[in-house]
């Protein structure tokens, strides 16, 4: 079965894993990154590229964003040169950044009134290595008929896909699972410096406890590379933290008390003071050896 033409607006850390593997599947790819050598990296993927966002767009069935933050996601859909001016309906914009759920409407309305074209938020959990091999966790929010155009894609890029609602739902789930991890790192560097205070060899926790309570996807994968402090960024701090800060913000949109998320973000907050932005968000454990 032939694959639809997918725009794909910026291939860094979690986009180009998941260009390759549309383009390994059969995707005819059109790729658009503001730094040079990424677009570099999606043309020896196999990938065309284009100058722009709009020329990004222009003739795919399926525009896809993975960008960092809700700024730079708003100038590529909405901006001068950006998506908006290369779509019409029934095109579909699909954003895998992590931005506020009311952000995601907004933009949302603005282009369905632009140019007739939908939008589904679709944040994602798994980081990088499960872009490039199609295992992602997808949370989405949009129209079911727009959902149901988008099937084939996700089931080709993510293990587990849960449609929740209208846009912006997507990303409310995401909200959560940022709780978790964010709240989740902190609590394994405290571990991990209680059990060296302890005399213990802390790597052995994940394998100790392994199928207890205590056990999860995060002990498993995270901690081993905390315990052995390789901060190369599979993600960075600077990501984790303005996703947590939006998580605060959330909750306290709906008067929800959040005591963990406020600690994770101040430890966060303190972690990128030291200019430790661009390290992994396991380099958390770094405030916990001064």
């Amino acid at each position: 079965m032939e694959k639809p033409a997918v725009g794909y607006v910026g291939v860094g850390l979690m986009g180009l894993p998941m260009l390759k593997r549309l383009v390994g599947l059969g995707y005819p790819v059109t790729a658009y990154d503001i730094v040079a050598q990424r677009n570099e990296a999606a043309r020896a993927a196999g990938a065309r590229t284009a100058s722009s966002p709009a020329e990004a767009a222009a003739g795919a069935e399926l525009v896809l964003l993975n960008l960092p933050t809700p700024a730079v996601v708003e100038a590529a859909a909405l901006g001068e040169n950006g998506v908006r001016s290369g779509i019409k309906a029934p095109q579909l914009v699909i954003d895998f950044s992590t931005i506020k759920p009311g952000t995601a409407r907004e933009l949302a309305t603005k282009l369905r009134a632009a140019t007739g074209a939908g939008w589904i938020d679709a944040p994602v959990s798994g980081g990088p290595p499960a872009a490039g091999d199609g295992t992602l966790t997808i949370m989405a929010g949009g129209e079911p008929e727009e959902i149901a155009r988008a099937r084939g894609l996700f089931a080709d890029v993510g293990q587990r896909f849960t449609h929740l609602g209208p846009v912006g739902s997507g990303l409310a789930a995401k909200m959560i699972n940022q709780l978790f991890v964010g709240c989740g790192h902190a609590v394994m560097a405290e571990a991990i410096a209680l059990a060296e205070s302890a005399g213990l060899d802390a790597t052995r926790i994940p394998e100790c406890l392994a199928g207890g309570l205590a056990d999860s996807n995060l002990l498993q994968r995270f901690y081993p590379r905390m315990a052995r402090r390789e901060f190369a960024p599979q993600g960075y701090v600077r990501q984790l933290l303005k996703d947590l800060e939006m998580v605060h913000e959330f909750a306290g949109s709906f008067k929800t008390p959040a005591p963990m998320t406020a600690e994770a973000v101040s430890l966060y907050r303190m972690l990128a003071h030291l200019g430790h932005t661009e390290l992994d968000t396991v380099a958390l454990l770094k405030l916990y050896e001064r």
